[in-house]
């Protein structure tokens, strides 16, 4: 016997564009699988959506395997809901249950605007990054793994801190719409191995000039952004980053 999809009742953030007030809407999912991804859930409603000659609910997504972050909304309150370290698109509705009331709210943060219902402008990540968020240095070729020895030590958490997909859930989940978790991470990546140590007095200088620039807040140690974090990165990374950052105030660039 197949089994039985669930009936849910949805309160999606409506919004044309960042001058518009926005509302909740409230929509009906039905027959809904508990295998499917909460995406693929978006995906029926808006079939059915465009049969009742409906505008569509517009929401971000690419890969829909958790390596993006397009995918970003508040579900429930949660950055990309309920489920620990995973992506929306990780998410299958078998986390919810027949009967649900479901909430579907963009990041909010004045630094992402939104675009339209569930979008919301992250290009202010992408400004972080261009400040510095690299080494100028031209390697030439790709040398051997072990010409520039690196202890596992400070491999591993440049590993950790390139992990991060650049979603902005940090920002959504942080009271104060911080975005010093993603920036940290960025910040470590390169401070901890040896080709980004050059640089590191005037990277950290410009991509936390420039996190401050955007209008993001500051970090009061609410830990909620490790909490949303879909890539489980760890707030010492902030703190890691305030030291390269004292170290570098007094130097010259």
């Amino acid at each position: 016997m197949a089994e039985k999809g669930m009936n849910l009742t949805l309160h999606v953030w409506r919004q044309k564009n960042a001058s518009d007030p926005g509302r909740l809407e409230q929509y009906q999912a039905k027959n809904i699988s508990p295998d499917s991804s909460f995406l693929e859930m978006l995906d029926q409603v808006n079939e059915e959506l465009i049969k009742e000659g409906k505008e569509p609910i517009v929401f971000d997504h690419d890969c829909r395997e958790g390596i993006c972050g397009m995918c970003s909304q508040v579900i429930n309150g949660i950055p990309h809901g309920p489920e620990k370290e995973a992506t929306v698109c990780q998410l299958h509705m078998r986390r919810f249950k027949d009967g649900d009331a479901i909430f579907i709210e963009p990041w909010r943060s004045r630094a992402f605007p939104v675009m339209k219902d569930l979008i919301v402008d992250r290009s202010a990540l992408d400004r972080i990054i261009q400040a510095y968020g690299y080494t100028s240095a031209h390697t030439g070729g790709v040398p051997d793994g072990n010409a520039i020895p690196v202890s596992k030590t400070y491999a591993d958490a440049a590993m950790d801190a390139a992990a991060c997909i650049g979603c902005g859930a940090c920002v959504a989940a942080c009271p104060n719409a911080s975005a010093m978790l993603f920036t940290a991470a960025k910040v470590s990546h390169l401070a901890l191995l040896p080709q980004g140590k050059v640089e590191a007095t005037r990277r950290v200088k410009a991509m936390v000039a420039q996190h401050d620039e955007e209008g993001f807040g500051n970090c009061t140690n609410h830990y909620e952004c490790e909490a949303a974090c879909p890539k489980g990165i760890s707030v010492n990374f902030i703190a890691r980053m305030n030291r390269e950052y004292l170290k570098a105030l007094p130097k010259a660039d």
